[in-house]
């Protein structure tokens, strides 16, 4: 690939800017995938999907998994906070934390406390079930297993449990009356655990869920309520167990302004209520520490203004300052970055499948003749004659020579075959009018918007609701790359379309490094051709969130090790959902569904419409059917 080229491709879709080193364009033109950023191994993701599909027979669309990556983020992150409190002299020390409701599998769980680097990393739970599964995973004996989220007596129970396994847990209050349930069950059992606080603070992050922080927060406790905590410890002789200050102030901060406000008022808190009298060790400063999915690295709400080192380096400065200004220890601090932590680690694999015909695909040949209505021959004369100099007022005719049309075809003045060959002509025209446009060097805003009218709308074989539910809930942007083909200019515009029977179901906003794009350009396609989609750096929240829309299941999924030279190593295979998973998930007793059947065609049996042969061929397909997998195969 010469390197004109190479920029181009770049340009098109900045793999470079928000790949954070992990994916690159091969001179083949393959993604090539690296497990760690710098890392010279690598394997090409075209070749490892065929072997998938073919080798092992599986079907598209496919979730791969890359452990690694895992591993090198949660390296990159701890490796920045080391760098901040070497540099600033800070006195305590950090403990990475994953949030379980980030990406809650067993896989992702068991690979962060696999802990090759020992960084401490310890597990945040949020509901009872989360915290069950916690309970019982090994942890090194300095992490943390934090207990976040609205709490009854069994979740406080459960909590003990860990306590009593020999766990450094901190059950975090957000109530008043949690307090009271912890302080009961404590002096109960005879079982106390660390005691953590969540702070309600004024200040509050940037982008999407900047409301999730500040005054109006769902979580947290006001100044009042956290000294009514610390009196009533004081009272129950429990103060000595509080030992963590606890805040958050939302999700993928954009703007690194947002972080230097909120550190300097969390840590005031800590240090008012350190000169209290409480020995409160921990701060946790919660999650917030974004990724930026555009790579355009400003406070667009799918970008972050800053580094993650710059993001260390801010928020060891800021609390150093404040506990240095009030006289008070330096705090241990605890992060949940769960999105930094796990969204470059999987990759979704989908396929083009058909083409949704558009008014301008749907050309077929028409020929004008004498009786034709004038408004025909106009809209025939305007098509014939359009080029580089008049191409924009032939465009605004022909908007209204439509108009017209179907004023005339309700007043019954044309005939539907009329007004079929007059939308032929029309974007007939409207095709040739884009062609001109581009090569204008100043676009009207309506061709931009004509481009996106006539871009091809593929169907991917994948649900939208289930693989990257966020692109439809909040527009979440994620960038979406061919995974080969990368060595040719891509001719074609197009939106994505899914399988799903909801016409939300389509994605029409795409990574740009200056705007947002309504179309994403494609390489030309036919049916038949292979031709795969990566939607990249879905691994924080997509899987937990994603929906059974349609009752579209899980996709087939594969992790995978790189090695060295191109290898790599299929370490893992989960077969995706089979129908009779998901009849049983919307409650549906598959052998109830089965006998119905039989019933169905043993009437046709009796009323002389089928024979006996063929009702039980007919029953076995169906019986067989409920194991096929979900999606198109």
């Amino acid at each position: 690939m010469n390197d004109e080229l190479l920029q181009q491709i770049q340009q098109i879709y900045g793999v470079e800017n928000w790949s954070a080193g992990y994916f690159e364009v091969g001179s083949n033109g393959n993604i090539l995938v690296h497990p760690a950023k710098d890392d010279v191994r690598y394997l090409d993701l075209k070749v490892l999907v065929d072997e998938l599909l073919r080798s092992k027979q599986l079907q598209l669309p496919l979730l791969i998994r890359f452990p690694q990556i895992l591993s090198s983020q949660l390296r990159s992150l701890s490796m920045a906070y080391q760098l901040a409190i070497a540099e600033y002299q800070y006195g305590g020390q950090h403990f990475p934390v994953f949030p379980m409701k980030v990406n809650p599998r067993r896989e992702v769980v068991a690979e962060f406390l696999r802990d090759p680097n020992h960084c401490n990393v310890g597990i945040e739970c949020g509901s009872k079930a989360e915290l069950y599964a916690a309970v019982a995973q090994e942890q090194t004996a300095d992490s943390l297993l934090l207990c976040n989220g609205f709490k009854d007596e069994a979740f406080i129970r459960t909590a003990l449990l860990a306590v009593q396994a020999g766990k450094r847990v901190a059950i975090i209050v957000e109530k008043l009356n949690e307090m009271r349930m912890v302080m009961k069950l404590a002096q109960q059992t005879g079982v106390a655990p660390w005691i953590g606080l969540r702070a309600k603070l004024y200040s509050r992050g940037s982008g999407k869920w900047a409301s999730s922080g500040g005054e109006a927060a769902k979580f947290g406790l006001t100044t009042s309520e956290l000294l009514d905590c610390v009196r009533l410890l004081r009272e129950a002789k429990l103060d000595g167990q509080l030992k963590l200050l606890h805040f958050h102030i939302g999700s993928q901060i954009t703007d690194i302004k947002r972080v230097k406000n909120a550190m300097r008022e969390a840590a005031r808190v800590y240090a008012k209520l350190r000169q209290m009298g409480c020995a409160i060790e921990f701060l946790d400063i919660g999650g917030g520490l974004g990724v930026d999915y555009d790579g355009s690295k400003t406070r667009f709400e799918s970008s972050v203004n800053y580094t993650v080192q710059e993001f260390a380096n801010d928020v060891v400065y800021s609390v150093m300052n404040i506990c240095d200004e009030e006289e008070v220890p330096h705090p241990h601090l605890v992060t949940e970055s769960g999105r930094f932590m796990t969204a470059f680690h999987t990759v979704f694999i989908t396929s083009i499948r058909d083409e949704i015909e558009t008014f301008a695909d749907d050309k077929p040949e028409i020929s004008i003749d004498e009786d034709d209505p004038d408004l025909i021959t106009e809209l025939k004369e305007l098509c014939d004659s359009i080029n580089a100099k008049n191409y924009a007022e032939y465009y605004h005719d022909a908007l209204e020579h439509k108009d017209s049309l179907h004023t005339q075809f309700n007043l019954g003045l044309i005939s539907l075959e009329d007004r079929a060959k007059g939308e032929v002509l029309f974007w007939e025209l409207c095709a040739r009018a884009l062609e001109q446009s581009k090569a204008s060097k100043f676009t009207d805003e309506e061709f931009e918007n004509l481009k996106k009218i006539l871009a091809a709308k593929y169907l991917c074989n994948f649900s939208l609701f289930r693989s990257a539910p966020d692109s439809w809930a909040i527009q979440q942007l994620f960038p979406i790359v061919p995974i080969h083909r990368l060595n040719e200019k891509p001719q074609d515009y197009a939106t994505l379309v899914d399988v799903t029977c909801d016409s939300d179901g389509k994605i029409d906003r795409f990574v740009d490094l200056k705007d947002i794009k309504e179309t994403l350009e494609l390489h030309d396609w036919n049916v038949g051709q292979d031709y795969y989609l990566g939607i990249f750096l879905t691994g924080a929240y997509q899987e937990v969130m994603g929906s059974h829309h349609n009752l579209f299941g899980h996709p087939n999924e594969a992790h995978v090790l790189i090695g060295d030279d191109g290898k790599y190593d299929i370490h893992t295979l989960v077969p995706g959902s089979t129908i009779d998973d998901m009849i049983r998930f919307a409650r549906y007793d598959r052998n109830q569904l089965v006998n119905s059947y039989r019933r169905l065609v043993e009437a046709r049996v009796a009323s002389g419409i089928l024979d006996s042969a063929a009702a039980q061929s007919l029953i076995s397909q169906y019986e067989a059917g409920a194991m096929s997998g979900t999606y198109l195969e």
